[in-house]
């Protein structure tokens, strides 16, 4: 190993150390609790050192993100893998119903990601993570009839950006499809569907139902129901299969 090779793996490695004491604090106590200062005192070391390997707060937290996704990523895809029907929409549940799960056991962690104050820092990330999972799932219905009429004009624009987005995102896992199937119609339910999940998800991680429920998890089930039917699964219909 030369030596330029060993001083990469030793940054690394301290890199990774920062980023799990960083994590640590986040889950023992906030976002909040996430300092520059809190982090060197855990580690053994000054604050300032920390600036050797991120340029600022900021960068660690976007790094820590990117290592929150990651493992999200492969809760998701463990889920997925795990649903053997071969039922298109079976499989958008298991995607749903494991990212649900992995909320509620990170609270912390889905705050960070999804709910920071100013810049929702890794929004973007797991948008290509769930574009990944679910482009594939959508695009394998090509029967569902949404057209484009039902889009409501001031949105066009920016939907016809998010579909050369989810087409891209479908093509990297072999699959071509035309604005034709991807059309903006189905584009815009299958949005309508991810604020609903959203939403969900978030209020439930964060106690915030308007009303009190024991046990929410009926509720997500019949929300998925609508939701799926809305954009074009059955569970008797041969084409989710």
């Amino acid at each position: 190993m030369t030596e330029a090779t060993r001083r990469e793996r030793l940054r690394a490695e301290t890199e990774r150390e920062i980023r799990q004491a960083a994590r640590a604090l986040l889950v023992d106590s906030g976002r909040d609790a996430v300092t520059l200062r809190a982090i060197a005192r855990k580690l053994g070391i000054t604050a300032p050192a920390l600036y050797r390997y991120y340029d600022s707060h900021d960068a660690l937290l976007r790094q820590l993100c990117d290592d929150i996704c990651a493992d999200m990523a492969e809760a998701l895809y463990a889920d997925l893998a795990a649903e053997t029907s071969g039922q298109v929409n079976c499989k958008v549940r298991a995607v749903c119903h494991a990212f649900r799960r992995w909320a509620l056991a990170h609270p912390q962690e889905f705050a960070l990601v999804f709910a920071s104050p100013r810049d929702p820092l890794g929004a973007d990330q797991f948008g290509s993570v769930f574009l990944q999972l679910a482009g594939p799932l959508i695009a394998s219905n090509q029967d569902a009839k949404h057209v484009d009429e039902e889009v409501p004009a001031a949105l066009h624009e920016d939907l016809v950006r998010f579909q050369q987005v989810l087409m891209g995102a479908v093509s990297e896992h072999g699959v071509t499809v035309g604005d034709d199937v991807l059309n903006l119609g189905k584009i815009y339910h299958v949005i309508q569907s991810w604020v609903r999940l959203y939403g969900h998800v978030a209020l439930e991680v964060f106690g915030r139902f308007p009303f009190a429920v024991s046990n929410p998890e009926p509720m997500f089930d019949s929300m998925l129901d609508q939701m799926l039917e809305e954009i074009g699964f059955h569970e008797d219909d041969p084409t989710a299969r």
